[in-house]
C-alpha cells in the first residue's frame, strides 16, 4: 500500500474521468489533494496544494492545455507529472517531453494501469536528486509565504502564476487574473509625474535582462488603488537554458521616519 501521505492532484475537465481516477486512487490508499479542470488554474493550485504527483489530462479545455500547464508546473516547481489522454496525435504528444513526465496513460485505462504508473511515478521522483537550482523562481512553499508580491508571466506578458500577496497588491480575485496580460490588471507609473513606465516585462522577455525600478515608482490597480513600490523584473530559464517565464517582484515602500508621505 502507498504511504498515507501520498497526495495526488487531478487535472481533468471530464467529470466522469475525474470520478474514475479518484475512485481508483482512493481504493489504493492515495488521497486526492484536489481537482482542477483547466491548465491555467493548475499552475497556481499545484504550488498551493503541494501534491506528491499530478495526473494531468493532455487535452484540457480553456486557455492553456495540459501540455503547456505541465511544462510550467515541472520547470517552475518540479512536481512530477503523469499524463492521461485520449489523443493519438504523435506530434502533440511529443511536446510532453518538455515537462519530463513519468508516463503517458491512454484512455480508456484500467485500475492496474493507474495504480502501477502512480506508484512508479511517486517512487522514481523520490529518487531524483534535489537541489535549489531546480526552482528558478524559488521553492513554491516559500514563494507562497513571501510578503513580496510575486507574479510570473509568459513571454507575451500573460500572467501564469501569482502568490497570495500579489492578489492583495492587484486587488482582484484570482479568477480575474488567470492568463490576463499583466497590464489588464495593473499599471506601473512614475509616482512624481504619473507617467506610465515603459513595459518592463516586455523589455525583460525581449532582451533577457533584469529590470529594476526603485525610485519614484508606483503600482495602480484597475480599482484605482495606488502604492509606492520597488519593482524587480528578471527572466527565468528552464533546465535547457531556454526562456521559461518573467518574474515580477513587488515590494511596498514605506517612507523613512521624518520623510513626507
Amino acid at each position: 500500500m502507498p504511504p498515507s501521505s501520498s497526495r495526488i492532484l487531478i487535472v481533468e475537465d471530464d467529470s466522469i474521468i475525474t470520478h474514475l481516477l479518484a475512485t481508483m486512487l482512493q481504493k489504493k490508499g492515495y488521497s486526492v489533494a484536489g481537482v482542477v479542470t483547466n491548465g491555467e488554474e493548475a499552475v497556481i493550485k499545484s504550488a498551493e496544494l503541494d501534491p506528491d504527483l499530478i495526473i494531468m489530462d493532455v487535452g484540457l479545455a480553456g486557455k492553456m492545455d495540459g501540455l503547456e500547464a505541465a511544462h510550467y508546473i515541472f520547470q517552475l516547481f518540479h512536481y512530477p507529472i503523469l499524463f492521461v489522454t485520449g489523443c493519438t496525435d504523435e506530434d502533440k504528444i511529443s511536446r510532453a517531453k518538455f515537462s519530463q513526465p513519468y508516463g503517458v496513460i491512454f484512455k480508456p485505462f484500467t485500475p492496474i494501469e493507474i495504480a502501477t504508473n502512480v506508484e512508479l511515478a511517486i517512487y522514481n521522483h523520490s529518487q531524483r536528486p534535489k537541489s535549489q537550482s531546480q526552482y528558478p523562481a524559488g521553492e513554491p512553499g516559500k514563494i507562497k509565504e513571501m510578503l513580496d508580491a510575486v507574479i510570473l508571466t509568459d513571454k507575451r506578458g500573460r500572467i501564469i502564476y501569482f502568490n497570495p500577496t500579489a492578489l492583495w497588491y492587484v486587488d482582484l480575485p484570482a479568477k480575474d487574473i488567470y492568463l490576463k496580460h499583466w497590464r489588464e490588471v495593473m499599471m506601473f507609473i512614475n509616482d512624481k509625474t504619473d507617467e506610465q513606465l515603459k513595459d518592463p516585462v516586455a523589455e525583460c522577455a525581449n532582451h533577457m535582462t533584469g529590470v529594476v525600478h526603485d525610485a519614484n515608482t508606483a503600482i495602480v490597480t484597475t480599482t484605482s488603488k495606488r502604492r509606492k513600490v520597488r519593482i524587480n523584473v528578471r527572466p527565468l530559464l528552464d533546465n535547457r537554458g531556454q526562456f521559461l517565464a518573467v518574474m515580477v517582484s513587488l515590494r511596498e515602500k514605506t517612507p523613512k521616519p521624518g520623510m513626507p508621505q
